[in-house]
């Protein structure tokens, strides 16, 4: 046999064990990536939402003390709505550095900021130690978690939507959102946790601080995420197109996406009612139960944390459907079923049976779900990959600020000024509408490919 006969057969094989051994690094990539976003998920938004049910239960007397409790309630749900204003602001530089450098140094420098702020919460001095100096502290603070969640979500999500096959990427676009969940449940847990080891004195004086100190685990995930993933090839294709294109080009994605906002608006628009439910059903809810209604805190927080399993199948069933019959239609239906569920949620609610609360709440987030769900991948199609970790992020995080931050504190400023929940069911129906006007308008490349 020739030299080169051995030649070609060594280069054929060489050829077939590579082409053998690609789809399994690619699949490994994948589970890397797909780890990460979940985890990455799971953790920031664990340290954002604890604020959400520490301001439900404890935050209010410690930092916002007043002779009025519907003052020091509602002081404390603007400082909640602060993090939602941070939002855009993170979405704006986040996206900026996503869209330019990577998806990854972005989410890293996301996770870092999270871990920092929450972690410096559970070291804050209250309003008896340090007086008016605790709130401002505070509200800084929360800021700054709202600016890490603000370039964090896209982050995480794109890595994984990129990251898919062209016909699933609703699916993985969805999964990241399972650290939502995971980070809700958690943090659920952790506080129910609290609530049962330490009397009502040392949950006021220490307990409340534990769910913020474990915000350090962020710290080995971040250095995970440095070591062992890579950013999406789409990234570095679109990246490599635009180093093509004239300088005259406006450099910052955010610019380009500013320049022509109607789609930003739209998607902001759409996001609506999905934030507004969500937040009413884990934050208002809880805060209007405990105190109004009196039900127990221990059954409200179970509420919440079980509530998050029909979410859970609903945002990833819901996003696989998507990928069959389109992002729109899906989306729409959830906007429909939220609206048409928020006058059967404050009902089923004011029984106080802990049965019938639970239903009213696992049955709530079957809508939201469904919103939830293709809506990743919704958002993130509306823009061209050059400017889509700016364009996704800014419009989903206008639409946090005026929905989901703002809506325990309106919920509550309802409830005050009319004195039934109707008004609040009617404002939760109102955003479906609006949102329903906007999903038919938002303009979806490639959406009539879909079959």
């Amino acid at each position: 046999m020739t030299a080169a006969s051995h030649t070609g057969r060594d280069m054929s094989t060489q050829g077939s064990t590579s082409t053998a051994v690609e789809p399994t690094i690619a699949k490994r990539r994948g589970g890397r990536i797909l780890f990460a976003s979940v985890a990455a998920q799971s953790i920031e938004y664990y340290d954002f939402l604890i604020y959400g049910t520490a301001a439900s239960l404890v935050l209010n007397d410690l930092f916002f003390p007043s002779g009025n409790s519907l003052s020091s309630t509602l002081a404390t749900f603007a400082t909640f709505a602060v993090g939602f204003a941070g939002r855009p602001i993170g979405a704006a530089i986040f996206g900026h550095f996503g869209d330019k450098f990577g998806r990854k140094p972005a989410l890293l420098a996301a996770m870092l900021l999270m871990a920092v702020s929450s972690t410096l919460i559970g070291l804050l001095p209250t309003y008896s130690a340090i007086g008016v100096t605790a709130p401002i502290l505070l509200v800084i603070l929360r800021m700054a978690q709202g600016i890490s969640v603000g370039g964090h979500f896209s982050g995480a999500t794109l890595l994984a939507l990129e990251s898919a096959p062209p016909k699933r990427r609703g699916l993985f676009g969805s999964l990241p959102q399972l650290g939502v969940i995971v980070g809700m449940v958690a943090g659920t847990l952790v506080f129910l946790l609290m609530s049962n080891v330490t009397t009502s004195d040392q949950f006021s004086a220490w307990g409340w601080r534990i769910p913020f100190l474990l915000s350090v685990l962020m710290f080995p995930l971040a250095y995970f995420v440095h070591r062992f993933i890579e950013d999406t090839p789409e990234f570095h294709n679109a990246n490599e197109k635009m180093a093509d294109k004239k300088r005259s080009a406006p450099r910052s994605s955010v610019i380009q996406v500013l320049r022509h906002p109607k789609q930003v608006l739209l998607v902001a628009f759409t996001f609506l009612p999905a934030g507004i439910s969500f937040y009413v059903i884990v934050t208002g809810l809880l805060h209007y139960a405990t105190h109004d209604l009196h039900v127990s805190r221990n059954a409200m927080l179970t509420v919440v944390m079980i509530s998050m399993v029909p979410f859970t199948v609903a945002t990833v069933g819901f996003a696989w459907l998507s990928d069959i019959v389109g992002r729109r239609k899906v989306y729409a239906a959830g906007a429909v079923f939220a609206g048409a569920w928020a006058f059967a949620l404050f009902p089923l609610v004011e029984t106080r049976s802990f049965g019938l609360i639970l239903l009213a709440a696992c049955v709530g987030q079957l809508g939201v779900g469904a919103m939830f769900g293709p809506g990743t991948a919704l958002f993130a199609e509306a823009f061209p990959p050059n400017v889509r970790y700016s364009g996704s992020a800014i419009g989903n995080q206008l639409a946090n600020i005026v929905g989901a931050g703002l809506a325990p504190f309106i919920m509550v400023a309802l409830l005050a000024a009319t004195h039934t929940s109707v008004s609040v069911a009617a404002y939760m129906a109102v955003a479906s509408i609006v949102s329903l006007l906007a999903v038919a308008l938002i303009r979806i490349p490639g959406e009539e490919s879909e079959s």
